[in-house]
């Protein structure tokens, strides 16, 4: 009974250290996939400014936390994926209303 019960603590500590190798070259890969994305926004900023040179991406004005909705600069926390979704169903709507009256007209 004792030679099972140490074979059986021989290999949970053994699949323990495989558990431990494979946690942290998750880490490492997560750590290098997040790197990979910085480094390749870094080049597309790069790219910014060598194809619009008038544009200087240092600039206090350009800032990552906002984005273009609608036309205008908005920071990203004043809107939600619900408000453009519920944006485009009213736009959607609208259209096929519009569409309605100008079938109903050209029938008449």
């Amino acid at each position: 009974m004792n030679k099972k019960i140490e074979d059986l603590e021989a290999d949970y500590d053994e699949l323990k250290d495989k558990y431990d190798g494979a946690v942290g070259e998750l880490d490492d890969l997560k750590n290098c996939i997040i790197q990979e994305h910085i480094n390749d926004f870094e080049k597309g900023l790069r790219q910014a400014a060598f194809f619009h040179q008038e544009v200087d991406v240092a600039d206090s004005k350009f800032d990552v936390n906002k984005d273009v909705i609608d036309g205008k600069l908005i920071k990203e926390d004043e809107s939600s994926p619900d408000e453009g979704a519920e944006m485009e169903s009213a736009e959607e709507e609208k259209e096929v209303d519009d569409a309605a009256v100008v079938a109903h007209d050209s029938a008449e």
